[in-house]
């Protein structure tokens, strides 16, 4: 008999699958914010503004060695929410990438109460002392 993925394998290889979306190839990031029954309520990859160019068409708008033109994936799919009236408060995040301080802020800020993340990416010691001060689980897997 096979074997079910458990919630957090199975949201996470769907942020992986999101992730092949991103039009920044400086680190291709998907992010999945999931209501307590399990639902997908919102995705989001790293990329332009809708309508804008991207990155991969015509490089990269660099200042203070970032892409200043990326929305990050975790940015991109508040965002969506915040457009639609999709409540996230008490949501969980499921992100391939552990979030930068500013997305960290942002999600703090959102009510997302959990982060699941994949990869150790530039973590900030801040951002990490902000999760804790509050109360926001943050688990790699």
């Amino acid at each position: 008999m096979k074997k079910r993925k458990d919630w957090n394998e199975y949201f996470m290889q769907i942020a992986e699958i999101v992730a092949t979306r991103s039009t920044c190839d400086r680190a291709e990031v998907g992010c999945l914010i999931v209501n307590d029954d399990h639902r997908i309520v919102s995705s989001g990859y790293n990329g332009s503004i809708s309508g804008n160019d991207h990155c991969d068409d015509v490089g990269h708008t660099i200042r203070d060695g970032h892409c200043i033109a990326t929305i990050h994936a975790e940015i991109n799919a508040l965002v969506y929410c915040a457009k639609e009236g999709i409540a996230v408060k008490n949501c969980t995040v499921y992100v391939t990438h552990f979030p930068c301080l500013n997305c960290t802020k942002a999600l703090i800020q959102a009510g997302i109460k959990q982060i699941y993340y994949k990869n150790d990416y530039r973590i900030d010691d801040y951002a990490v002392e902000l999760l804790r001060k509050n109360n926001i689980q943050f688990i790699k897997i």
